[in-house]
């Protein structure tokens, strides 16, 4: 079978994700080959069920061998990306996974719920009497950085420049935020070099932010490398802005463009958990995750072979015919929500309740703050195959005159 869609294209989702594509090849291919020019291609894996097996599965699927991304990497770079947790395999991985868990307890989640609901005021506060704005730079991205920033001990003033290193490193397919490989290395050299400084200003200090978490932490007996500090810090850094900064940038999107189920939602506003849980399947702000086979192996009748590449594809396990009743429809009252926009297995996003939070908490704001938001424009979403963002989202207050 040969799609009409390129699944590797940025292109391709810039355009919006190709739902129509991935329907046909979960009911006709769902495990496909997809080809790309001058480089190694890879299998597309589209049912929810191959998915959940996969990801559970790290000693035939790896994570570190080839990494999380589409892309081959040299083995230097290849080196340096295997310190991100996100390409570690077990044991490795669960024992930073152990670290770098302490800060996201239920107890100290719970305990962040008034400072963000403050910062969510005081976001709603600057950006209503504006009148309108870019809802993703002025509203959606605040939340998060501000969140993040407070979580790892970053100065609020320093959290633009987290904001400037995590475009550059996630959006390399789009020019407005990086034209070449060497300004992502560039972004994660400055952020790394941030890194450092911090641990420095911070080296002996007890304290709960997971800087000072980080820096007293020991492994089997031992501190922190400064490369393994480094890699930390920019994977806790870019993750848990970019993607909440999606999810409630398309949550809203979703909202808009659904006027009932936005009405429903006013009128009725203890379905927000549900809201915010459809909103994650709809959206699904990581569009794959990456695995390598490390032997010969078989997925649904279809031979793989050892150092092939296998990327799961979450959008399409998220309309997965075989799990969803309707899933072509925005549902704010859906449950069961079985949706894997969270991942699924050993690398289950560490920050989800974190991020659940940020999103009850931002849409309760919004529904007694600015109910009467509308779109004020067309918006531009990112161009990138990896990250289902938006760089720009313009709306209007209507009631702030």
């Amino acid at each position: 079978m040969k799609l009409d869609t390129d699944l590797y294209s940025p292109d391709t989702y810039q355009a919006g994700i190709p739902h129509e594509a991935f329907a046909k090849l979960r009911a006709e291919c769902p495990v496909y080959f997809q080809e790309v020019p001058g480089a190694k291609g890879f299998w597309v894996i589209t049912h929810h069920e191959d998915i959940i097996e996969i990801s559970k599965n790290p000693a035939v699927f790896s994570s570190w061998r080839g990494g999380s991304n589409i892309e081959d990497y040299e083995n230097d770079d290849l080196d340096q990306i295997r310190f991100l947790m996100t390409n570690m395999d077990p044991p490795q991985h669960a024992k930073y996974r152990r670290l770098v868990g302490k800060g996201f307890t239920p107890r100290m989640v719970a305990a962040m719920a008034p400072k963000i609901r403050a910062q969510v005021d005081d976001i709603f506060d600057r950006a209503i009497p504006m009148g309108r704005c870019d809802f993703v730079r002025e509203v959606a991205a605040e939340l998060p950085l501000r969140v993040i920033a407070d979580l790892i001990g970053v100065p609020q003033e320093d959290r633009g420049k987290i904001f400037d290193w995590s475009n550059r490193l996630i959006g390399f397919d789009d020019p407005e935020f990086q034209t070449s490989l060497e300004d992502g290395r560039m972004a994660a050299a400055e952020m790394w070099f941030y890194a450092n400084e911090l641990a420095e200003s911070r080296a002996g200090e007890e304290g709960e932010d997971l800087v000072r978490m980080l820096l007293n932490a020991e492994l089997d007996g031992e501190k922190l490398t400064e490369m393994e500090f480094d890699a930390f810090f920019l994977l806790l850094s870019v993750a848990g802005n970019e993607t909440t900064r999606n999810a409630i940038s398309g949550g809203l999107l979703a909202l808009l463009e659904h006027p009932t189920q936005f009405e429903r939602l006013k009128a009725d506003p203890s379905l927000i958990p549900t809201a915010v849980e459809e909103m994650l399947r709809w959206v699904s702000p990581l569009i794959y995750f990456r695995r390598t086979a490390t032997q010969d192996t078989v997925i649904r009748g279809q031979a793989i072979k050892e150092n092939d590449k296998v990327c799961l594809f979450y959008h399409s396990a998220n309309r997965d015919e075989a799990v969803y009743d309707n899933p072509q429809t925005f549902d704010i009252g859906r449950d069961p929500n079985p949706h894997l926009s969270f991942g699924v297995g050993e690398h289950f996003c560490l920050g989800a309740s974190l991020a659940r939070l940020e999103l009850q908490i931002f849409f309760e704001e919004l529904l007694k703050r600015a109910p009467d938001i509308e779109l004020d424009g067309p918006i531009r979403r990112l161009r990138s195959n990896f990250i289902n963002g938006y760089k720009a989202l313009p709306v209007r207050f209507p009631s702030a005159g």
